[in-house]
């Protein structure tokens, strides 16, 4: 995700609420996302082209195309938080988290090959991410959620884009399903409740060499704040987090583009690392 012009920074990231846009808008909207992400065509902004459109618009899209993907038989193997990190933050222009859901044909164990011609806009984050041990149903602290986690364990996640670039507002990127486009998942460790994910030093290396660093802290001061975070956001979108999801608690280094030829590795402290080739 590219530095935005000034201009963009400028640009409102979405409304809270408000009279928004009908459902008949959304549901063309959700249309034409689902076209760009088949046909590759981009699509143009929602936020210049509808400004009134609010964040609870934005989610509503999001939610007709995750409704439409089940429909046609695709399942869903949990959610990504996104924009958690100061880093990913600054890069986007945005100030809050943003969430999305994860498929489960898009996601692939570490050292699996992918093909950057598949994307319109690749880039790659390293993530912290946990696997539930059990069923969370209503918003809920820190205690509870740590509580929740019965595995944890380092993640790639491809970010993609079906609009022209990555010069989005936040409702763009909720819309588009937080441009969840992969995971490569590493191998899974046992959680236990004093495991202190604030403290993992993560670096992700290309072809060898250090291009970023991070700390568990990164992301909203703790990985579990942000799984916190989620249980707040996901009733308000009728629905909740099951046993067995997986959720990428969010980037702890500003992404970076995926380009043929690369190989991604990444390590930390305590989890095992995670491997990813790019041809």
């Amino acid at each position: 995700m590219t530095a935005r012009s000034r201009s963009a920074h400028q640009r409102p990231a979405g409304r809270m609420s408000g009279p928004g846009v009908n459902e008949e808008v959304l549901a063309d909207l959700a249309l034409e996302l689902a076209g760009a992400a088949r046909t590759r065509v981009p699509v143009r902004l929602l936020s210049e082209r509808y400004p009134s459109l609010t964040l609870p618009d934005a989610y509503r899209i999001q939610q007709i195309n995750v409704q439409e993907r089940v429909a046609a038989g695709a399942r869903v193997a949990g959610h990504k938080i996104g924009l958690t990190s100061a880093a990913m933050q600054e890069q986007m222009g945005i100030h809050e988290p943003d969430s999305g859901v994860v498929f489960h044909d898009v996601v692939a164990p570490s050292g699996a090959r992918l093909r950057a011609a598949d994307f319109m806009n690749p880039r790659i984050e390293t993530e912290i991410a946990v696997r539930l041990g059990r069923d969370i149903v209503q918003p809920c602290g820190l205690d509870s959620v740590r509580s929740a986690v019965a595995e944890v364990f380092l993640a790639f996640e491809v970010l993609d884009t079906h609009f022209p670039s990555w010069d989005i507002t936040l409702v763009d990127s909720i819309a588009d399903n937080a441009a969840c486009a992969g995971v490569l998942t590493g191998h899974p460790v046992p959680f236990t409740s004093s495991w202190d994910l604030a403290g993992e030093q993560i670096t992700l290396e290309a072809h060898g060499t250090a291009v970023a660093t991070g700390e568990g802290r990164d992301i909203l001061g703790n990985p579990l704040e942000a799984l916190a975070w989620l249980t707040h956001r996901l009733p308000v979108l009728g629905t909740t987090l099951r046993a067995g999801d997986v959720v990428l608690a969010g980037s702890v280094h500003a992404s970076l583009p995926l380009t043929p030829g690369t190989t991604f590795r990444a390590t930390s402290t305590r989890l095992p690392a995670v491997d990813l080739r790019v041809v």
